[in-house]
């Protein structure tokens, strides 16, 4: 399941919106270790704080206290700059939609964060193809997202969200807007992608058979991540 090596680990994590009266506190005394290799379900109602720990573990958001460390670096207190850097290189992110930029072809999509991050056109290209090769989507990859299906768009998406080969990927719903048998086909790709590639992997869902098919899933109750089974 994994090697023993922690990629996210989130310390004593607190995270509070507003002040005074009006303050409403998300996340309370929050901890949570994942290793390489490793898939966690997330399993929560809406509105108890998956969207600010996805935020907060993937750098988006800083937590008021406590720390986040990503391969064993600490990270509340980094400068935004280096935030940036390390959330470019380390972290992949996989959305509810595809969010894949429209004017684009499947591949230039999964070019685009390559050559942000200073690989050259030429090589963006050849892993592009690598990764929509793994994701049996070679045939589609001069087509524009409005020309594939709900799952070849997922499945895109999740080939870029790991075009810089990142260890930890964050997804919040990612077969949610997709049709049972299609959730299932990306599921498959994604437990493929983890198990294969050592990822880490934190994964928001409601969908139960789902989650109980990864290593463990976790929950969100007044502010605190706990275990739980399904």
């Amino acid at each position: 399941m994994n090697d023993n090596s922690s990629v996210l680990d989130i310390v004593d994590m607190e995270r509070t919106y507003g002040a005074g009266e009006h303050s409403l506190t998300v996340l309370k005394e929050a901890n949570l270790q994942i290793f390489a290799g490793e898939m966690v379900a997330l399993v929560a109602p809406s509105g108890t704080g998956k969207s600010t720990l996805l935020h907060s573990a993937g750098l988006l958001e800083r937590p008021d206290d406590g720390e986040v460390f990503i391969n064993g670096t600490p990270t509340r207190t980094m400068r935004d700059s280096d935030r940036t850097l390390l959330r470019r290189s380390s972290v992949g992110f996989v959305y509810q939609f595809h969010h894949l930029l429209p004017e684009f072809s499947a591949a230039e999509n999964l070019m685009v964060p390559q050559m942000v991050a200073g690989i050259s056109k030429s090589l963006a290209r050849e892993r592009a193809i690598e990764l929509l090769s793994y994701m049996r989507l070679e045939h589609r990859a001069e087509h524009r997202p409005s020309e594939l299906s709900g799952g070849e768009q997922q499945r895109v998406a999740i080939a870029r969200a790991v075009a810089n080969t990142p260890s930890l990927l964050l997804a919040d719903e990612p077969t949610g807007n997709l049709d049972p048998e299609t959730s299932d086909h990306v599921f498959a790709m994604l437990y493929k992608l983890v198990r294969e590639t050592g990822l880490a992997a934190l994964i928001a869902t409601h969908n139960h058979d789902l989650a109980r098919q990864m290593d463990r899933a976790v929950t969100l109750e007044g502010g605190k991540i706990s275990n739980i089974r399904l």
